[in-house]
């Protein structure tokens, strides 16, 4: 009954995070996420009771079928959903908490030839977008979103976003609802170098602006300031500086 209800909660999370299935069926054989995990399952019972050789082949065989690769040591929690998944590939010694997604091409990948602890840690309720690499033995914390093609060669905290190479961090967006977005992105994002250029753009202008009300103030108690040219030529004073209306050149 157990095993029952376990493949029940598989085939249910797949209507829950792809509005293409149709119907149980449909899931049941056309869904290589479902059937990756359903012989991962397997080998990892096998793995567990040493039955190395057995356990691998299997993993190998799943490999063929459905194109994902998950070594049998990996500790996969329930209701874990990978969405079209050719290209995923998932280290020995990877852990995934309850209630995550990953799409294809995503890789948890070692970044070490050491035995030991050598693969990411994702608590509950990870999404990973499409293309990303989660690299080393870190940490993504519960319902942290990996943007697509994000490489993550550090821990990322609970609730937050990551991007780009290598990625870093989100600054507003904590969506802590938990609730899925697809490919790990949702309507808000705002890329900290955007920000950056915003920052810089909106102080030029609060510059000029300023220099435009000091430029006038002069104007008004009779001192004329130099207008420079994009060549860096002077125009309203020879030797370019601040001249009193009324005053005199030369001699």
């Amino acid at each position: 009954m157990i095993i029952w209800q376990r493949i029940k909660e598989e085939i249910a999370v797949v209507f829950e995070r792809d509005p293409a299935a149709r119907n149980a069926w449909e899931v049941v054989t056309c869904y290589p996420g479902f059937h990756a995990m359903l012989l991962h399952r397997l080998a990892h019972f096998l793995w567990g009771w040493r039955a190395f050789w057995l356990a691998r082949w299997i993993a190998y065989c799943s490999r063929l079928l459905t194109g994902i690769e998950i070594h049998p040591g990996a500790r996969i929690g329930r209701r874990f959903f990978i969405d079209h998944g050719m290209g995923v590939v998932i280290g020995e010694t990877s852990e995934i908490g309850d209630d995550c997604t990953i799409y294809h091409g995503v890789t948890l990948g070692g970044t070490t030839w050491n035995k030991g602890k050598r693969h990411p840690t994702l608590l509950q309720g990870v999404v990973i977008g499409a293309g990303a690499k989660i690299l080393g033995p870190l940490t993504v914390g519960a319902f942290a979103k990996i943007g697509s093609n994000a490489v993550v060669v550090k821990d990322v905290p609970d609730h937050a976003t990551a991007i780009g190479i290598p990625a870093r961090l989100l600054d507003d967006v904590q969506e802590k609802s938990g609730r899925f977005s697809a490919y790990a992105l949702g309507p808000d994002i705002d890329d900290p170098q955007a920000q950056a250029i915003r920052a810089l753009i909106d102080y030029q202008q609060r510059t000029e602006l300023q220099l435009k009300f000091l430029s006038e103030a002069l104007q008004q108690h009779g001192i004329v300031v130099p207008d420079r040219n994009a060549e860096g030529n002077t125009e309203g004073a020879a030797d370019g500086a601040p001249q009193r209306r009324g005053d005199k050149k030369g001699g």
